[in-house]
């Protein structure tokens, strides 16, 4: 049985680097995936806690997290192929408006 901390540390390596990749990334699609990766690093760390405390409420969680998730990927995916066919890139210092 691995122990709940393994999970907790893992959570955090993981957000760690979704955060480092929003922070010093330019592309709109890696600052996207990152985000995607702090969102899992959280729900991995809500699923510990939950059967740390054999309790479902952390489950649960998780499970409105991931159809916010969901949303947000359709949602955020749409804008930035939008984006690209609009001005033709990715960089998000180059796109510093958002009048079309």
């Amino acid at each position: 049985m691995v122990p709940t901390s393994h999970y907790l540390i893992l959570g955090a390596i993981l957000f760690a680097i979704g955060s480092f990749g929003v922070i010093f990334r330019r592309n709109a699609i890696t600052m996207f995936m990152c985000v995607e990766i702090m969102l899992n690093a959280v729900n991995l760390t809500l699923v510990a806690y939950s059967r740390s405390f054999n309790q479902v409420d952390g489950q649960i969680f998780v499970i409105f997290v991931m159809v916010v998730a969901a949303a947000e990927a359709a949602v955020g995916l749409a804008l930035i192929v939008l984006l690209n066919k609009r001005r033709g890139t990715l960089d998000v210092d180059q796109i510093d408006t958002m009048r079309w």
